[in-house]
Protein backbone atom coordinates (compact mmCIF):
# COMPACT_ATOMS: atom_id res chain seq x y z
CA UNK A 1 0.00 0.00 0.00
CA UNK A 2 1.26 3.56 -0.85
CA UNK A 3 0.12 4.75 2.62
CA UNK A 4 2.79 2.01 4.23
CA UNK A 5 5.13 3.52 6.03
CA UNK A 6 6.76 0.90 7.87
CA UNK A 7 6.78 -2.85 6.61
CA UNK A 8 8.32 -5.92 8.74
CA UNK A 9 8.53 -9.11 6.75
CA UNK A 10 9.46 -12.21 9.12
CA UNK A 11 11.69 -10.44 11.38
CA UNK A 12 14.30 -12.54 13.34
CA UNK A 13 17.26 -11.04 15.82
CA UNK A 14 19.61 -13.78 17.39
CA UNK A 15 22.14 -13.58 19.77
CA UNK A 16 24.72 -15.54 21.13
CA UNK A 17 24.70 -16.05 24.59
CA UNK A 18 27.51 -17.63 27.25
CA UNK A 19 27.01 -19.01 30.00
CA UNK A 20 29.92 -19.85 32.05
CA UNK A 21 32.97 -22.00 30.75
CA UNK A 22 36.26 -20.23 29.70
CA UNK A 23 35.87 -17.27 27.55
CA UNK A 24 36.32 -17.10 23.85
CA UNK A 25 39.20 -15.15 22.01
CA UNK A 26 37.69 -11.80 21.00
CA UNK A 27 34.90 -11.91 23.93
CA UNK A 28 37.65 -10.81 26.66
CA UNK A 29 40.16 -8.85 27.33
CA UNK A 30 43.51 -10.23 28.72
CA UNK A 31 45.94 -8.74 31.05
CA UNK A 32 49.26 -9.59 31.75
CA UNK A 33 48.22 -10.94 35.20
CA UNK A 34 45.79 -13.25 33.11
CA UNK A 35 48.38 -14.61 31.04
CA UNK A 36 51.16 -15.02 33.78
CA UNK A 37 48.20 -16.91 35.99
CA UNK A 38 48.00 -19.33 32.37
CA UNK A 39 51.56 -19.82 32.78
CA UNK A 40 52.00 -21.14 36.04
CA UNK A 41 49.41 -23.44 35.86
CA UNK A 42 51.01 -26.99 36.82
CA UNK A 43 52.28 -29.40 34.37
CA UNK A 44 49.67 -32.26 36.11
CA UNK A 45 46.54 -29.99 35.23
CA UNK A 46 47.63 -29.88 32.08
CA UNK A 47 48.31 -33.19 31.31
CA UNK A 48 45.02 -34.36 32.62
CA UNK A 49 43.12 -31.60 30.38
CA UNK A 50 44.54 -33.17 27.79
CA UNK A 51 44.14 -36.81 28.97
CA UNK A 52 40.35 -36.07 29.69
CA UNK A 53 39.85 -34.25 26.18
CA UNK A 54 41.18 -37.29 24.21
CA UNK A 55 39.19 -39.76 26.48
CA UNK A 56 35.77 -37.88 25.48
CA UNK A 57 36.53 -37.11 21.54
CA UNK A 58 37.55 -40.82 21.42
CA UNK A 59 34.16 -41.78 23.21
CA UNK A 60 31.73 -38.81 20.64
CA UNK A 61 31.41 -36.26 23.62
CA UNK A 62 30.90 -33.77 21.81
CA UNK A 63 31.09 -31.00 25.36
CA UNK A 64 33.95 -31.60 26.07
CA UNK A 65 35.37 -28.09 25.41
CA UNK A 66 34.05 -27.04 28.44
CA UNK A 67 34.30 -23.34 26.25
CA UNK A 68 31.70 -25.01 23.48
CA UNK A 69 29.17 -26.31 25.67
CA UNK A 70 27.90 -23.34 27.60
CA UNK A 71 27.35 -21.50 24.00
CA UNK A 72 23.51 -20.98 23.45
CA UNK A 73 21.64 -19.33 20.78
CA UNK A 74 18.98 -17.30 21.95
CA UNK A 75 16.36 -15.57 20.00
CA UNK A 76 15.51 -12.37 21.02
CA UNK A 77 13.12 -11.95 17.55
CA UNK A 78 11.41 -14.59 15.76
CA UNK A 79 9.01 -14.12 12.47
CA UNK A 80 7.45 -10.86 13.23
CA UNK A 81 5.60 -9.13 10.71
CA UNK A 82 3.37 -6.15 10.46
CA UNK A 83 2.83 -3.03 8.64
CA UNK A 84 2.32 0.67 9.73
CA UNK A 85 0.21 2.96 7.96
CA UNK A 86 1.12 6.92 7.53
CA UNK A 87 -0.11 8.64 10.66
CA UNK A 88 -0.86 5.76 13.01
CA UNK A 89 0.36 5.81 16.64
CA UNK A 90 1.07 1.89 17.13
CA UNK A 91 1.60 1.02 20.83
CA UNK A 92 3.73 -1.95 21.45
CA UNK A 93 3.38 -3.76 24.82
CA UNK A 94 4.42 -6.79 26.54
CA UNK A 95 6.39 -8.20 29.46
CA UNK A 96 10.29 -7.46 30.14
CA UNK A 97 12.25 -9.31 27.58
CA UNK A 98 9.54 -9.84 25.25
CA UNK A 99 11.45 -8.22 22.39
CA UNK A 100 10.04 -4.65 22.32
CA UNK A 101 13.24 -2.90 22.89
CA UNK A 102 15.11 -4.95 20.45
CA UNK A 103 12.40 -4.69 17.82
CA UNK A 104 12.61 -0.59 18.60
CA UNK A 105 16.82 -0.94 17.72
CA UNK A 106 16.26 -2.84 14.35
CA UNK A 107 13.59 -0.57 12.91
CA UNK A 108 16.07 2.47 14.23
CA UNK A 109 18.74 0.77 12.16
CA UNK A 110 20.80 0.24 15.89
CA UNK A 111 21.03 -2.91 15.00
CA UNK A 112 20.99 -5.57 12.12
CA UNK A 113 18.46 -8.27 12.05
CA UNK A 114 19.51 -11.96 11.98
CA UNK A 115 16.69 -12.50 9.17
CA UNK A 116 13.84 -11.06 7.52
CA UNK A 117 13.37 -7.78 6.13
CA UNK A 118 12.13 -4.06 7.30
CA UNK A 119 11.39 -1.23 4.84
CA UNK A 120 10.83 2.17 6.13
CA UNK A 121 9.58 5.08 4.26
CA UNK A 122 10.90 8.72 5.54
CA UNK A 123 12.87 10.36 8.53
CA UNK A 124 13.03 8.34 11.93
CA UNK A 125 13.75 9.87 15.07
CA UNK A 126 14.39 7.95 18.39
CA UNK A 127 14.74 8.03 21.67
CA UNK A 128 15.03 4.66 23.42
CA UNK A 129 17.36 5.77 26.34
CA UNK A 130 18.66 8.58 28.32
CA UNK A 131 21.26 10.71 25.78
CA UNK A 132 20.74 8.85 23.02
CA UNK A 133 22.15 10.49 20.15
CA UNK A 134 23.66 13.48 22.20
CA UNK A 135 27.60 14.10 23.11
CA UNK A 136 28.35 14.55 26.53
CA UNK A 137 31.09 16.85 25.94
CA UNK A 138 28.91 19.40 24.01
CA UNK A 139 26.33 21.55 25.45
CA UNK A 140 22.69 21.49 24.98
CA UNK A 141 22.28 24.35 22.23
CA UNK A 142 25.09 22.32 20.10
CA UNK A 143 23.35 19.01 20.64
CA UNK A 144 20.38 20.36 19.27
CA UNK A 145 22.16 20.74 16.29
CA UNK A 146 23.72 17.80 16.34
CA UNK A 147 20.59 15.91 16.47
CA UNK A 148 18.85 18.03 13.69
CA UNK A 149 21.59 17.96 11.56
CA UNK A 150 21.50 13.48 12.35
CA UNK A 151 18.31 14.06 11.06
CA UNK A 152 19.40 15.88 7.54
CA UNK A 153 18.00 18.89 8.48
CA UNK A 154 19.65 22.06 7.46
CA UNK A 155 21.10 24.73 10.11
CA UNK A 156 18.10 26.83 9.12
CA UNK A 157 15.58 24.83 9.86
CA UNK A 158 16.82 23.74 13.18
CA UNK A 159 17.50 27.43 14.03
CA UNK A 160 13.48 27.84 13.24
CA UNK A 161 12.40 25.69 15.69
CA UNK A 162 15.13 26.28 18.36
CA UNK A 163 13.04 28.12 20.84
CA UNK A 164 10.29 26.24 20.80
CA UNK A 165 12.45 22.82 21.32
CA UNK A 166 14.14 25.09 24.25
CA UNK A 167 10.96 26.38 26.04
CA UNK A 168 9.50 22.61 25.54
CA UNK A 169 12.25 21.07 27.14
CA UNK A 170 12.57 23.83 30.02
CA UNK A 171 16.55 23.98 29.74
CA UNK A 172 17.08 28.29 29.34
CA UNK A 173 19.11 28.81 32.34
CA UNK A 174 21.41 25.80 30.99
CA UNK A 175 21.53 26.05 26.63
CA UNK A 176 25.67 26.59 27.38
CA UNK A 177 26.22 23.88 29.96
CA UNK A 178 27.57 19.93 28.97
CA UNK A 179 24.91 17.82 28.97
CA UNK A 180 27.00 15.88 30.81
CA UNK A 181 26.17 17.45 33.80
CA UNK A 182 22.41 16.78 32.93
CA UNK A 183 20.54 14.79 35.63
CA UNK A 184 18.58 12.03 33.57
CA UNK A 185 15.43 14.22 33.81
CA UNK A 186 16.97 16.59 31.90
CA UNK A 187 18.49 14.43 29.38
CA UNK A 188 15.11 13.11 28.30
CA UNK A 189 13.42 16.65 28.34
CA UNK A 190 15.72 17.60 25.79
CA UNK A 191 15.91 14.36 23.87
CA UNK A 192 12.40 14.12 23.82
CA UNK A 193 12.01 18.08 22.58
CA UNK A 194 14.36 17.54 19.65
CA UNK A 195 12.76 14.24 18.66
CA UNK A 196 9.51 15.85 18.55
CA UNK A 197 10.08 19.36 17.38
CA UNK A 198 12.44 18.38 13.95
CA UNK A 199 9.38 17.09 12.48
CA UNK A 200 10.52 13.60 11.72
CA UNK A 201 7.92 11.28 9.59
CA UNK A 202 8.43 8.47 12.19
CA UNK A 203 9.03 8.88 15.71
CA UNK A 204 10.03 6.02 17.72
CA UNK A 205 9.79 6.05 21.96
CA UNK A 206 10.84 4.10 24.36
CA UNK A 207 9.71 3.08 27.95
CA UNK A 208 12.50 6.50 28.50
CA UNK A 209 9.95 9.02 29.36
CA UNK A 210 9.54 6.83 32.59
CA UNK A 211 12.69 8.77 33.94
CA UNK A 212 10.68 11.82 33.53
CA UNK A 213 8.95 13.68 35.99
CA UNK A 214 4.34 13.03 35.95
CA UNK A 215 3.74 16.49 34.58
CA UNK A 216 6.42 16.23 32.23
CA UNK A 217 4.98 12.44 31.03
CA UNK A 218 1.58 14.08 30.51
CA UNK A 219 3.41 16.80 28.55
CA UNK A 220 4.97 14.23 26.57
CA UNK A 221 1.94 12.13 25.35
CA UNK A 222 -0.13 15.25 24.64
CA UNK A 223 2.80 16.39 22.30
CA UNK A 224 3.19 12.40 20.55
CA UNK A 225 -0.95 12.92 20.23
CA UNK A 226 -0.67 15.90 18.24
CA UNK A 227 2.39 14.88 16.12
CA UNK A 228 0.03 11.80 14.92
CA UNK A 229 -3.32 13.49 14.98
CA UNK A 230 -2.32 16.87 12.96
CA UNK A 231 0.76 16.12 12.44
CA UNK A 232 0.34 13.22 10.14
CA UNK A 233 3.17 11.37 11.28
CA UNK A 234 3.57 7.80 12.71
CA UNK A 235 4.69 7.10 16.36
CA UNK A 236 5.64 3.79 17.55
CA UNK A 237 5.19 3.64 21.36
CA UNK A 238 6.37 1.14 23.87
CA UNK A 239 5.52 1.68 27.42
CA UNK A 240 4.41 -0.51 30.55
CA UNK A 241 1.50 2.00 30.97
CA UNK A 242 -1.39 0.67 29.72
CA UNK A 243 -3.62 3.87 30.41
CA UNK A 244 -0.87 5.73 28.35
CA UNK A 245 -1.08 3.27 25.34
CA UNK A 246 -4.81 3.26 25.32
CA UNK A 247 -4.88 6.99 25.32
CA UNK A 248 -2.48 7.53 22.77
CA UNK A 249 -2.59 4.22 20.13
CA UNK A 250 -5.15 3.66 18.02
CA UNK A 251 -3.33 0.06 17.18
CA UNK A 252 -1.28 -1.75 19.39
CA UNK A 253 0.68 -4.78 19.26
CA UNK A 254 1.22 -7.52 22.01
CA UNK A 255 4.98 -9.33 21.94
CA UNK A 256 5.67 -12.08 23.82
CA UNK A 257 8.98 -14.21 24.43
CA UNK A 258 9.89 -12.56 20.91
CA UNK A 259 7.09 -13.26 19.04
CA UNK A 260 3.90 -11.21 17.92
CA UNK A 261 1.14 -12.75 19.51
CA UNK A 262 -1.43 -10.13 18.72
CA UNK A 263 -2.09 -7.04 16.98
CA UNK A 264 -5.00 -5.01 16.18
CA UNK A 265 -7.43 -2.42 18.14
CA UNK A 266 -5.93 -1.08 21.34
CA UNK A 267 -8.47 -2.40 24.02
CA UNK A 268 -8.62 -5.51 22.68
CA UNK A 269 -5.06 -6.43 22.58
CA UNK A 270 -4.74 -4.98 26.23
CA UNK A 271 -7.24 -6.79 27.30
CA UNK A 272 -5.44 -9.99 25.85
CA UNK A 273 -2.42 -8.81 27.60
CA UNK A 274 -4.11 -8.17 31.15
CA UNK A 275 -5.76 -11.68 30.72
CA UNK A 276 -2.53 -13.30 30.04
CA UNK A 277 -0.81 -11.44 32.69
CA UNK A 278 -3.81 -12.32 35.35
CA UNK A 279 -3.74 -16.42 34.26
CA UNK A 280 0.25 -16.09 34.96
CA UNK A 281 -0.36 -14.41 38.22
CA UNK A 282 -2.86 -17.32 39.34
CA UNK A 283 -0.81 -19.88 38.22
CA UNK A 284 2.21 -18.97 40.16
CA UNK A 285 3.64 -20.91 43.00
CA UNK A 286 3.64 -18.36 45.91
CA UNK A 287 5.56 -20.74 48.45
CA UNK A 288 5.85 -22.64 51.66
CA UNK A 289 3.51 -19.74 53.74
CA UNK A 290 2.22 -17.44 51.61
CA UNK A 291 -0.91 -19.36 49.89
CA UNK A 292 -2.93 -16.69 47.81
CA UNK A 293 -2.86 -13.38 47.40
CA UNK A 294 -5.05 -10.81 45.76
CA UNK A 295 -6.53 -7.17 45.08
CA UNK A 296 -9.38 -6.34 46.23
CA UNK A 297 -12.07 -3.32 45.81
CA UNK A 298 -13.87 -1.55 48.32
CA UNK A 299 -16.70 -4.27 48.05
CA UNK A 300 -14.40 -6.91 48.57
CA UNK A 301 -14.03 -8.59 45.29
CA UNK A 302 -11.21 -9.51 43.29
CA UNK A 303 -9.89 -7.44 41.06
CA UNK A 304 -6.60 -6.93 38.37
CA UNK A 305 -7.25 -3.27 37.67
CA UNK A 306 -7.96 -0.04 40.06
CA UNK A 307 -8.75 3.59 39.74
CA UNK A 308 -6.21 5.71 40.79
CA UNK A 309 -8.33 7.82 43.40
CA UNK A 310 -9.61 4.39 45.21
CA UNK A 311 -8.34 2.51 48.03
CA UNK A 312 -5.94 -0.59 48.10
CA UNK A 313 -7.11 -3.62 49.85
CA UNK A 314 -4.59 -6.55 49.68
CA UNK A 315 -5.69 -9.83 50.96
CA UNK A 316 -3.31 -12.52 52.03
CA UNK A 317 -3.87 -15.99 53.06
CA UNK A 318 -0.82 -17.21 54.87
CA UNK A 319 0.16 -20.19 56.66
CA UNK A 320 1.30 -18.76 60.37
CA UNK A 321 4.58 -20.58 61.26
CA UNK A 322 4.54 -18.76 64.85
CA UNK A 323 2.07 -16.49 66.97
CA UNK A 324 4.07 -13.63 66.41
CA UNK A 325 5.30 -12.29 62.76
CA UNK A 326 6.10 -9.57 60.73
CA UNK A 327 4.42 -9.26 57.52
CA UNK A 328 5.15 -7.01 54.96
CA UNK A 329 4.15 -5.87 51.34
CA UNK A 330 6.55 -3.82 49.07
CA UNK A 331 5.00 -2.19 46.02
CA UNK A 332 7.05 -2.16 43.28
CA UNK A 333 6.98 0.04 39.68
CA UNK A 334 7.07 -1.20 36.06
CA UNK A 335 10.68 -1.09 35.92
CA UNK A 336 11.09 -3.08 39.53
CA UNK A 337 12.02 0.05 41.56
CA UNK A 338 10.64 -0.45 44.91
CA UNK A 339 8.54 2.56 45.97
CA UNK A 340 6.76 1.90 49.03
CA UNK A 341 5.89 -0.56 51.73
CA UNK A 342 2.78 -1.82 53.94
CA UNK A 343 4.00 -3.38 57.10
CA UNK A 344 2.73 -4.91 60.12
CA UNK A 345 4.49 -6.30 62.97
CA UNK A 346 1.53 -7.08 65.15
CA UNK A 347 0.85 -10.64 66.45
CA UNK A 348 -0.82 -12.16 63.59
CA UNK A 349 -3.14 -15.56 64.79
CA UNK A 350 -1.88 -18.90 63.98
CA UNK A 351 -4.16 -21.62 62.81
CA UNK A 352 -4.16 -25.26 63.24
CA UNK A 353 -4.98 -28.15 60.94
CA UNK A 354 -3.36 -26.57 58.21
CA UNK A 355 -5.68 -23.77 57.17
CA UNK A 356 -4.97 -20.22 56.13
CA UNK A 357 -4.78 -16.82 57.93
CA UNK A 358 -6.63 -14.34 56.13
CA UNK A 359 -5.04 -11.19 56.33
CA UNK A 360 -6.25 -7.31 54.77
CA UNK A 361 -3.90 -4.84 54.20
CA UNK A 362 -5.26 -1.06 53.63
CA UNK A 363 -3.38 1.64 51.81
CA UNK A 364 -5.10 4.85 51.49
CA UNK A 365 -3.78 8.10 49.47
CA UNK A 366 -1.12 6.50 47.31
CA UNK A 367 -0.17 8.38 44.61
CA UNK A 368 0.27 6.22 42.24
CA UNK A 369 0.28 7.09 38.72
CA UNK A 370 -1.27 4.69 35.90
CA UNK A 371 0.80 2.11 34.96
CA UNK A 372 1.25 -1.35 36.40
CA UNK A 373 2.52 -2.61 39.53
CA UNK A 374 4.05 -5.71 41.36
CA UNK A 375 4.19 -6.81 44.78
CA UNK A 376 6.60 -8.42 46.54
CA UNK A 377 5.22 -10.81 50.13
CA UNK A 378 7.87 -11.02 53.59
CA UNK A 379 7.15 -12.46 55.92
CA UNK A 380 9.59 -12.50 59.23
CA UNK A 381 9.80 -14.07 62.72
CA UNK A 382 9.49 -11.38 65.79
CA UNK A 383 13.01 -10.79 65.60
CA UNK A 384 12.77 -9.35 61.65
CA UNK A 385 14.29 -12.55 61.07
CA UNK A 386 13.25 -13.68 57.31
CA UNK A 387 11.12 -16.39 57.01
CA UNK A 388 10.27 -16.18 53.24
CA UNK A 389 10.48 -13.51 50.60
CA UNK A 390 8.49 -14.30 47.01
CA UNK A 391 9.47 -11.38 44.31
CA UNK A 392 6.23 -10.26 42.42
CA UNK A 393 3.43 -12.63 44.38
CA UNK A 394 0.92 -10.40 42.11
CA UNK A 395 0.85 -7.76 39.93
CA UNK A 396 -2.19 -5.06 39.05
CA UNK A 397 -3.15 -2.18 36.82
CA UNK A 398 -3.69 1.53 38.15
CA UNK A 399 -6.40 3.82 36.32
CA UNK A 400 -6.51 7.46 35.72
CA UNK A 401 -9.94 8.43 37.12
CA UNK A 402 -11.65 10.88 35.72
CA UNK A 403 -12.24 12.72 39.03
CA UNK A 404 -8.44 12.91 40.20
CA UNK A 405 -5.63 14.27 38.35
CA UNK A 406 -2.69 12.78 39.77
CA UNK A 407 0.07 14.25 38.74
CA UNK A 408 2.95 13.67 42.09
CA UNK A 409 4.70 10.16 41.39
CA UNK A 410 5.58 8.55 44.86
CA UNK A 411 9.53 8.65 45.25
CA UNK A 412 11.01 5.51 46.90
CA UNK A 413 11.17 3.48 48.83
CA UNK A 414 9.34 4.53 51.61
CA UNK A 415 6.98 3.34 54.44
CA UNK A 416 3.46 4.09 53.70
CA UNK A 417 0.48 3.87 56.52
CA UNK A 418 -1.56 1.30 56.21
CA UNK A 419 -4.09 -0.71 58.34
CA UNK A 420 -3.86 -4.72 58.62
CA UNK A 421 -6.71 -6.90 59.49
CA UNK A 422 -7.72 -10.25 60.50
CA UNK A 423 -10.03 -11.62 58.30
CA UNK A 424 -12.64 -14.78 57.72
CA UNK A 425 -10.54 -18.21 57.34
CA UNK A 426 -10.93 -19.83 53.67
Amino acid sequence: MSDTVIQVENLGKMYRIRRGGQPQAGMRYTALRDVLAERMKSVARRVWLVARRQKQEAGGQRTGDRGQKSVEDFWALRDVSFEVRQGEAVGIIGRNGAGKSTLLKILSRITEPTEGRVRIKGRVASLLEVGTGFHPELTARENIFLNGAILGMSRAEVKARFDEIVAFAEVERFLDTPVKRFSSGMYVRLAFAVAAHLEPEILIVDEVLAVGDAEFQKKCLGKMQSVASRGGRTVLFVSHNLSAILTLCSTAMLLKEGRSVAMGRTKEVCDIYVGGMRDSASNRTLGVFLREIALLDSDGREIGTLPDDKPLFFRCGISVPEEKCQVSLILRDARHSPICELCEYSYVPPRTNGCKTMVIAEARGLPLLPGRYSVDFWLGNRFGQRIEHIEEAMDFDIVASRQSDNLFALQGPLRWPSTWRTAANS
